[in-house]
């Protein structure tokens, strides 16, 4: 197995710090894929940035740009789009394990903190987990989307709606058919 570019050994990063320029295509996503399957993805993105990483003492800090294009499903009609994503982050990374915290509200704070175990951040972590916050709750091809009829599946961004139409029935009629049942 072909060692990670982004496992990065805390001792290369000098005072100045350390730029690294993220280009991440199709493969890093097949990989991810591969490795998450449950991914809310319908395919490949590419996502490129910036990353400096500075160290002051044993406490990285990480700041971020990063842009580009995420394959999503519309949560209306199901058509796959490309989404424009960006983002800017900022990260605190603290040596020691991750602290076993109860289902609570996190602070501010505590957002932009995390941790990392010996001589070694392992940077894709924060890389996937900056693309998941990008990633809509809700992901739509348009705001204007119709999306698809419950009852006879047609998209109706593309079609219209193959469903008998139904006349509503007054509340008596809808009394009586309750009673023929």
């Amino acid at each position: 197995m072909k060692e990670s570019p982004w496992k990065i050994n805390i001792a290369t990063i000098t005072e100045d710090g350390l730029d690294l320029s993220p280009e991440l295509g199709e493969d890093w996503f097949q990989t991810w894929q591969e490795e998450v399957p449950n991914l809310d993805f319908a395919g490949p993105g590419a996502i490129s940035g910036t990353v400096h990483m500075e160290r002051h003492g044993r406490e990285i800090f990480l700041h971020g740009h990063l842009e580009g294009t995420l394959a999503l499903s519309c949560s209306r009609c199901l058509a796959a789009y490309d989404a424009r994503v960006e983002t800017d982050f900022d990260l605190l990374l603290e040596p020691g394990p991750e602290p076993v915290v109860p289902e609570e509200e996190l602070t501010a704070e505590e957002l932009d903190l995390d941790f990392y175990q010996g001589d070694v951040v392992d940077l894709e972590k924060y890389l996937r987990e900056q693309i998941l916050l990008m990633m809509p709750l809700k992901p739509l091809c348009a705001e204007s989307c119709r999306g698809i009829c419950p009852r006879c599946g047609a998209d109706l961004n593309h079609e219209p709606c193959r469903c008998p139409e139904e006349r509503p029935l007054s509340p008596l009629a809808a009394a009586l058919e309750k009673l023929k049942k």
